[in-house]
């Protein structure tokens, strides 16, 4: 028979063994729990981008891979990480801008010229006039001349007066207005298509870093698409830091004056609630006009 003292020397050995279970039980839990947690925060960053310019036509898949237009393509900037890389300029660029005919032009509209195009002056002032209030724009012409090149064009020709913003996003990861389809539901543009340039001409081809997301900072004009060289008519308006793969032509910055309109168009939010539809406000451009 066992004596107590032998009795609770057993019984200790039995609590030791079961906190002992409770404790590995517990580490086990919360290595689920992060491993979930970061799983869910993948899953939402990943969301919050796949919506971004998703619709069909000039609206973006970010899933697809950027492509180079040419093998002397400069090697990946260095840079901070999540930032957009340093610019670095490619002997070829603007050298052969080219619009290629693509779908029906929503909005009947001669391409711009092609070829070579200049590269100076470095920056284009613009102003793009809506319902809303002026938004100014000042474009760089000596980082995505062929964009520039486009989107004068078709502001000079008038194809983007009492056109619809079509698409505001409220998210902490993704703001932006977006604009520029004649068709005002995401799937328009004007029959042709190009290719993009910074920041996705700074990586190389099918280099991984292309499709993790990077800052595309307050203020920043870009382009929208449907994958690689899909350019068109539509394009966004960063009104907060929004995350975004580099995939997005950036071809400007907006002005103080449109970053008070835009402010003011996102304070309204977006038709219906939520964080991603038409804007609550309605936003009609009047013109788009080289200054």
């Amino acid at each position: 028979m066992s004596t107590n003292e032998e009795r609770r020397a057993q019984a200790k050995r039995k609590l030791d063994e079961q906190v002992q279970q409770r404790a590995e039980a517990a580490r086990k839990q919360r290595r689920i729990l992060m491993i979930a947690g970061a799983v869910v925060a993948v899953a939402l960053l990943a969301g919050v981008v796949f919506v971004v310019l998703r619709d069909d036509g000039d609206t973006g898949n970010i899933n697809a891979l950027p492509t180079s237009e040419t093998s002397d393509a400069p090697a990946p900037s260095p840079g901070e990480p999540g930032q957009l890389p340093k610019f670095t300029a490619s002997p070829t660029l603007g050298a052969d801008c080219q619009y290629p005919k693509a779908r029906p032009a929503s909005k009947p509209v001669e391409p711009p010229r092609s070829g070579k195009v200049p590269t100076e002056p470095a920056e284009v002032s613009v102003s793009m006039m809506t319902d809303q209030g002026p938004i100014g724009l000042m474009l760089d012409n000596a980082q995505s001349p062929c964009t520039v090149n486009s989107f004068i064009s078709l502001g000079a020709k008038d194809f983007f007066a009492d056109t619809q913003c079509h698409r505001l996003t409220t998210s902490p990861m993704l703001s932006v207005l977006q604009c520029g389809d004649p068709a005002g539901d995401g799937t328009g543009g004007p029959g042709y298509e190009f290719a993009n340039e910074y920041p996705t001409d700074q990586y190389a081809p099918n280099d991984p870093a292309a499709q993790q997301p990077v800052r595309y900072p307050r203020g920043t004009l870009a382009m929208a698409n449907a994958g690689p060289g899909t350019n068109g008519s539509q394009f966004f308006l960063v009104y907060q830091d929004s995350m975004l793969p580099p995939q997005y032509t950036v071809f400007g910055t907006i002005q103080q004056d449109g970053l008070d309109t835009l402010d003011k168009i996102a304070a309204g939010g977006v038709q219906g609630g939520g964080t991603d539809g038409p804007p609550a406000t309605k936003v009609t451009i009047k013109s788009i006009r080289a200054d």
